[in-house]
């Protein structure tokens, strides 16, 4: 029977794994999709902001109850889960509690697990009350119904699930080593230090050695299928954060979060313009070479950049941008959380075209106005709040900012304020309509 649950054990393990792997695979894929960016300058900055946002956790205590109780989950979840590697080391061998060899430190550590574990549940039930029942406002956004809300609810329900099988288990061995039952009881004395699940003994007293097993391996099984089907998850949810912040806050934007990026072939057109040897006949480079003209900005995510595809897998949905947002806070359409949330979809989209088809073929949408609308795009005001607010680096300006460029540059869809203002810089030096011999006629009258 003991070869049978390892072998159980053992192809549980092997597919959760080989599963998780394959979606992986296919998120590098999706991120791929866009073009490449070279963000491999100043390593030792980059690993400093990555320890001190995405492990730190500095920009998520700037509020401080949801900040307070992101990092008891965060670190509680993390620690706790060192366990697994005991999980999986007995359920291959069929040992128990095989590193119990560490004596002393091993009771500290399953007594720091089962504190975190109250602590996660606590802070995990928290989260759902704040979410659900407090009507706090950047819970209630339009972007947020139907699935967003759902995988929200469904991520706090397996942790509360997660941590009670964890106690449950925890207590239930304990029961079975102060019973003396064969393969628990150990010769050196009870074998871990149970604070918080010795106050569940009760719910157990006067039960069988077997239902006591049963209740214990039961616990213990869920617990580590729990554990594979949540890492599998991950890849379908907004917790992907979990894997990519680290990433995300490394490849983020080291220049000043306002400073915007001159497109090269723009670049390139004005140096052959100010050139007074080039000759303006001149068939420009990928004519020659019988390649298409690179398109101004982005009409779809084949047009971003690889880390803005990583910015829309890493958002945490947690709409601290959008609260941020003088336009979302007037009304405007313009929710920075949704238009990573859409790029995400399309990226989703396209991905699934791929594993279907084996390759993406146009199925006639694309992110500029089957996801993203140019209302939203033009209602943002530039001011970098979102960045700013962002707990882990993602920038949904620079997606705007791009898509802004294709409907100025590639569309002529300007709207007719901006429009018209270009159209004075243009012949008057300034966005007034007023003629440039005139502009110092208002110092005359003073």
């Amino acid at each position: 029977m003991q070869i049978i649950a390892q072998v159980l054990f053992l192809v549980a393990l092997v597919a959760g794994i080989g599963f998780f792997i394959r979606n992986i695979r296919r998120l590098v894929r999706n991120i791929k999709l866009g073009k490449e960016v070279d963000r491999t300058d100043n390593k030792g900055e980059r690993f400093a902001k990555m320890a001190r946002i995405a492990f730190g956790q500095s920009k998520m205590v700037k509020k401080p109850v949801s900040g307070f109780l992101h990092v008891i989950v965060y670190v509680g979840f993390v620690i706790i889960n060192i366990e697994v590697l005991e999980i999986i080391i007995d359920g291959l061998f069929g040992t128990h509690r095989i590193l119990s060899f560490m004596g002393g430190f091993y009771d500290v550590l399953i007594a720091s697990f089962e504190v975190l574990a109250l602590l996660v549940l606590i802070g995990v039930i928290v989260f759902w009350i704040r979410r659900n029942l407090l009507n706090i406002y950047r819970f209630l956004s339009r972007e947020l119904k139907g699935w967003p809300k759902n995988d929200a609810n469904y991520i706090l329900y397996f942790e509360m699930v997660l941590m009670v099988l964890f106690l449950v288990m925890n207590a239930t061995d304990y029961q079975l080593q102060l019973n003396g039952a064969p393969h628990y009881a150990s010769e050196a004395g009870i074998t871990g230090a149970f604070p918080i699940s010795q106050f569940l003994l009760p719910i157990f007293d006067g039960m069988s050695n077997a239902t006591l097993i049963i209740i214990e391996r039961a616990a213990w099984w869920l617990h580590i299928l729990g554990i594979l089907f949540f890492l599998n998850y991950l890849y379908y949810s907004k917790h992907l954060h979990i894997l990519l912040a680290f990433p995300n806050v490394y490849f983020s934007k080291l220049r000043p979060q306002g400073e915007m990026n001159n497109l090269q072939s723009v670049t390139d057109e004005v140096k052959l313009m100010m050139d007074p040897d080039a000759d303006p006949f001149a068939a420009p480079a990928e004519e020659e070479e019988g390649a298409e003209p690179e398109k101004f900005g982005a009409s779809d995510v084949f047009d971003l950049n690889q880390v803005q595809l990583l910015n829309s897998y890493t958002c945490t949905e947690c709409g601290r941008c959008t609260a941020e947002c003088p336009a979302n806070q007037t009304g405007k359409k313009l929710s920075p959380r949704k238009i990573m949330m859409d790029t995400r979809d399309r990226v989703e989209e396209v991905g699934e075209i791929i594993n279907t088809k084996g390759k993406y073929e146009d199925n006639g949408k694309q992110l500029l106005d089957d996801f993203i609308l140019r209302e939203e795009l033009w209602a943002c005001t530039t001011c970098n709040a979102c960045v700013e607010a962002c707990p882990v680096g993602i920038d949904p300006l620079s997606i705007i900012l791009d898509m802004r460029r294709y409907l100025v540059m590639e569309e002529s869809a300007a709207p007719n304020e901006l429009a018209i203002a270009m159209t004075n810089i243009e012949n008057n030096g300034a966005p007034w309509p007023y003629n440039q011999q005139d502009r110092l006629n208002w110092a005359k009258e003073n």
